[in-house]
């Protein structure tokens, strides 16, 4: 049960919250109350990665690191280059937890499990002296007249209770919105960001399973009438699952992720192009076609795909769609199902009818306007005292642990501000 007071109270027990905690002790700060309002602190951790967790990314470079956060990128170009990704591997080292790098950047911890790394965050909080209370939210916050913040809680036997600063770390809930208008700040309005595309009724979605890599995505979105941001075009390259609702995988978020408030705009509707080659040429193609007509004469096309690394599913389902016998020879293809194959193989189009299922979103685009915060410091422009971290920013990464850097990167300044102070 959290005391009457405290020096410092963090709202918020996610990754930017025990972070911030964390970095606050152990840089000198006693008396720190982190407040989590549900029983699992750091669930959103525990369940992200598929139950692995990609901690951060393999990205030295700030410049280059901030390419991949669809909003806000530039204003951290100054807090990655105090604690970038480097430093975030450094810190969870001396934290007990060991980060091994895939072939594509991201990083896991070596257990392969989410678990360590929830472990390793509330054992530093426990042995830097921070007072962890879940089961316990923070309702509301106003200034005191003596100085710091008047508290009111949810849950626990202490409805209220004072803070000397006051740090929210709330994520993407509502509640941490409210709470940072109350005190003063505005808001830019929260959209879904990293889903996937919903296309109802297209017959790949009876390839649910097929993954296919490389491919180019571009995103046709119809005029705004309002002339805002729709009729825009948006393309991403990389890794493509079709699932049982539409087109998912990595490219497919961060495509959704840069087009997010577009999206939101056109109503989740548009045109999405698909080119299963990667970005493979006409002349390209057309020299795989006539090698396989020469070397596979005698083959029929449902055994002998173009090149290897095309799903064969994918490419039975192509037959289908030009009506081609997957029983005919390579020999006896003619040049005019060559072509319509190769066209199909270039430029697929779906008609993209909504994002996936509610609640598949993996994070929010919109919050607290950067010009609103301190970003040296994250201490708020608008309130002294007053600090905001993490997904409650108007700051969103696409996959592969951009958005948890953020998480670290801001609790990490937090706590070296709380200290100064």
């Amino acid at each position: 049960m959290p005391s009457s007071e405290a020096a410092v109270v963090v709202a918020g027990g996610g990754a930017a919250g025990f972070m911030a905690a964390i970095a606050a002790a152990e840089a000198g700060v006693g008396d720190i109350c982190l407040l989590e309002a549900t029983s699992e602190p750091l669930h959103k951790v525990l369940i992200s990665g598929g139950g692995r967790c990609n901690v951060t990314h393999a990205c030295w470079d700030p410049q280059a690191l901030v390419g991949h956060y669809p909003r806000g990128g530039q204003a951290l170009r100054g807090p990655f280059g105090r604690f970038g990704p480097g430093d975030a591997v450094a810190w969870f080292g001396r934290h007990g937890l060991e980060l091994v790098e895939e072939a594509d950047g991201r990083l896991f911890p070596r257990s392969n499990r989410s678990e360590s790394v929830v472990a390793s965050l509330r054992r530093a909080a426990l042995q830097a002296g921070v007072r962890l209370h879940t089961g316990v939210g923070l309702q509301g916050a106003a200034l005191a007249s003596g100085g710091g913040f008047a508290l009111e809680l949810r849950g626990g036997q202490c409805p209220q209770m004072t803070a000397g600063r006051l740090v929210l770390a709330t994520g993407s809930h509502p509640s941490g919105r409210r709470l940072a208008a109350s005190l003063g700040h505005g808001l830019v309005p929260p959209v879904a960001s990293l889903f996937t595309l919903a296309m109802a009724g297209d017959p790949l979605l009876d390839l649910a399973g097929v993954v296919m890599d490389p491919v180019e995505l571009a995103l046709q979105l119809p005029p705004d009438p309002a002339g805002g941001a729709g009729g825009s075009r948006f393309r991403q390259r990389g890794v493509v699952l079709i699932t049982h609702w539409g087109i998912s995988g990595p490219a497919t978020l961060r495509l959704t992720a840069f087009a997010a408030r577009a999206l939101k705009v056109a109503g989740y509707r548009g045109e999405l192009r698909l080119d299963w080659t990667g970005g493979q040429s006409q002349p390209e193609l057309e020299t795989m076609f006539a090698e396989a007509k020469f070397g596979q004469a005698k083959r029929q096309l449902a055994n002998w795909r173009p090149w290897p690394q095309l799903s064969r599913r994918l490419w039975l389902a192509l037959l289908q769609g030009q009506a081609v016998d997957p029983q005919q020879r390579w020999a006896d293809l003619t040049k005019r199902q060559q072509q319509g194959l190769i066209t199909a193989l270039r430029d697929t189009r779906v008609a993209v009818t909504g994002r996936g299922p509610f609640g598949e979103e993996f994070v929010t685009a919109g919050g607290i306007p950067l010009g609103e915060v301190n970003l040296a410091t994250m201490e708020s422009r608008r309130q002294a005292g007053l600090y905001l971290v993490g997904e409650l920013l108007d700051i969103d990464g696409v996959t592969g642990g951009f958005n948890f850097q953020h998480c670290w990167s801001s609790g990490w300044l937090v706590g070296q501000a709380l200290a100064r102070a």
